[in-house]
């Protein structure tokens, strides 16, 4: 952000910055969502709204029922995101490397970027023993209750300016003591990677290292592990594997191998 007097290009365009708020909000409605739900959520005006609703359905950046009565994201957003995940160079390095850590653990693995309170899913690979198809990517969880989150965390000057000062808990075992959190971070930095068990989703734990490639971090890759199967050796070997593929990812990199 510019730190010059110029007000004009510090403040928000009024007609993108509502566009943008309506297609962040049906981003995050798991159903289609009503124009009341929409108002009641934005705010907008409910004309102004209603004609923003026809203008993205046009083209093709929402869609409607039959009826004209509930509202999703459009084909079209997934064309941006995809675009976005196919000029990523980190997703590009990624890929091969994340293909060996499944074939070497048999876990599922994941790669994540910051983007503020948050960690964004950019790439998943499933392990053999995984049964479900449905892809993380595009998804998100707060940062401070994951151990991708709190790899990357760990690693930065300002991670703590990420961690939102209510902590709403994903599961009962969620930590949302701030000072427990703190040390957390503190001991993922000392010993180079950050771990969490149920603390995002029950009966799983993961295991998470930073990518180092840029200052400051914003990269992450991980194991998701049934508890079942996380034992002191495997735990081990993911934290090896896992810091091997991490120092290939930052080569990759490095050497424009893309």
């Amino acid at each position: 952000m510019s730190t010059g007097g110029n007000q004009v290009e510090r403040a928000p365009v009024k007609s993108a910055d509502r566009t943008i708020g309506l297609l962040e909000a049906l981003a995050r409605a798991d159903r289609p969502v009503t124009l009341t739900e929409l108002q009641r959520d934005l705010s907008y005006p409910k004309s102004s709204l209603y004609m923003l609703l026809r203008t993205l359905i046009g083209r093709g950046w929402v869609e409607t029922d039959r009826h004209g009565m509930t509202y999703s994201i459009g084909v079209r957003a997934l064309l941006v995101g995809t675009s976005y995940l196919d000029r990523d160079p980190v997703v590009r390095a990624a890929a091969t490397v994340l293909e060996q850590v499944r074939a070497q653990i048999n876990e599922t693995v994941h790669l994540a970027r910051l983007d503020e309170s948050d960690v964004v899913y950019l790439a998943s690979r499933e392990s053999q023993h995984h049964l479900r198809f449905t892809s993380r990517v595009g998804r998100r969880q707060p940062a401070w209750a994951t151990a991708l989150g709190r790899a990357i965390l760990s690693v930065r000057e300002d991670g703590e300016s990420h961690i939102p000062e209510v902590l709403t808990p994903l599961t009962e075992h969620t930590a949302t003591s701030r000072p427990d959190l703190l040390r957390e971070l503190e001991n993922a930095r000392l010993r180079g990677y950050a771990d969490e068990r149920e603390q995002n989703t029950p009966g799983l734990g993961c295991v998470a290292v930073p990518l180092l490639h840029t200052s400051p971090v914003t990269d992450a890759i991980s194991a998701s592990v049934p508890l079942v199967r996380l034992d002191e050796e495997h735990h081990a070997q993911i934290v090896a594997v896992l810091g091997d593929a991490a120092r290939q990812i930052a080569r990759l990199l490095r050497q424009g191998a893309l």
